[in-house]
């Protein structure tokens, strides 16, 4: 807060809440607000009857609940004290009816986004987040897997029938919550954010699977997210699209490599999309090589063409290059990586390979 010239750092709904105590603001019209400020202790400002959510928070904050004819915006401002009048970096996720009203209150102070507080701290991984990670990689794994291994039976059956067997088996994973299970099948596959639906999958043609969710953690402890993409065909591909694959591996795997502490972002996605555009298929890869992930699906750092950002150790992110030919097929390969000063670490382990199912 010092460096970026913060004063006090607000927060409501959204991921930096329970990331910085444990708790979690409900997405309601009653303000939930943490107040920060860079000297002085923390205050929640909190509905009256949430405070027992509030676990085992006494060393950490000072409570102050409102009830429901007090006008919580003025505790707020009480909080902020001498603050209130310098500048006040807000939740990326706020509420612009909270913002707004904070805003008309808080006429003297001046506004940013937290994010360019939180941000780099949340991006960087300690040794808890980056095995809480691995927990949620392990769990959408064993998912994978069945996958790979035809446990699964796809042909005959309808996108949504797939997606809802497989969000019930990330749920008995060790998820306490699915965020996204897309099932593109045939051409719907050369859409990356397929919405899946009715379609029934057919023998002879690719499946692409891309999955995640949050894992359950103790009270008081963020979940953290898992993500993989993974192909499946239905029965022998052709040579086209093994070609096309085997390059899609390459990208991916040089984009692996590539992922060293102090190596720029984009330096990360231009190694993956240099064996793509060499393959001739960089055309048909459409998006960014990767975001970061960790109690948010994305979040800091990008890898992506302008983003200059040096890895750093404990950055954890996607690299899923993937090719899309639209009316045809499509595919992608994801997996999780975290920095390591030792090099890249996977944390999503199923196999990578194109798998051949015939059911």
């Amino acid at each position: 807060m010092r460096a970026e010239g913060v004063d006090a750092v607000l927060l409501s709904v959204g991921p930096d809440l329970p990331w910085l105590t444990g708790f979690t603001a409900m997405a309601q019209e009653r303000l939930t607000m943490l107040v920060l400020p860079r000297e002085g202790a923390p205050t929640l400002v909190v509905p009256s009857f949430e405070t027992e959510r509030v676990v085992d928070r006494e060393k950490l904050l000072t409570l102050s609940p409102w009830g429901e004819t007090d006008d919580p915006v003025e505790l707020v401002a009480d909080a902020l004290g001498g603050a209130a009048t310098g500048r006040l970096a807000i939740g990326d996720h706020t509420w612009s009816r909270f913002l707004v009203a904070l805003q008309r209150r808080l006429a003297s102070g001046s506004w940013t986004d937290a994010g360019s507080v939180l941000g780099p701290l949340r991006a960087a991984k300690d040794d808890a987040e980056i095995d809480a990670l691995a927990r949620a990689g392990a769990g959408v794994d064993v998912v994978a897997t069945e996958l790979q291994n035809g446990d699964i039976p796809l042909i005959g059956r309808s996108e949504t029938e797939v997606a809802a067997d497989l969000r019930a088996r990330i749920l008995d994973n060790g998820h306490t919550r699915v965020n996204f299970c897309i099932v593109a099948s045939g051409p719907n596959s050369s859409s990356p954010h397929h919405d899946t639906g009715d379609r029934v999958i057919q023998a002879g043609e690719p499946v692409l699977f891309d999955f995640g969710g949050t894992t359950a953690e103790p009270v008081g402890q963020p979940g953290y997210c898992s993500d993989t993409t993974r192909m499946v065909f239905t029965g022998d591909p052709p040579e086209e699209f093994t070609e096309a694959y085997e390059a899609l591996a390459a990208a991916q795997e040089a984009g692996y490599q590539a992922a060293q502490v102090g190596t720029p972002a984009e330096e990360v996605d231009r190694a993956a999309r240099d064996v793509l555009t060499s393959a001739g298929l960089g055309a048909y890869f459409l998006h960014r090589l990767g975001h970061g992930i960790g109690v948010e699906g994305h979040e800091d750092p990008y890898l992506v063409g302008g983003n200059a950002e040096p890895l750093e150790a404990g950055n954890a992110f996607s690299i899923e290059p993937g090719f899309y030919i639209q009316g045809r097929w499509g595919a992608r390969i994801e997996d999780i990586v975290v920095a390591t000063a030792d090099g890249p670490r996977r944390l999503i382990n199923s196999s990578r390979r194109l798998a051949i199912v015939e059911a």
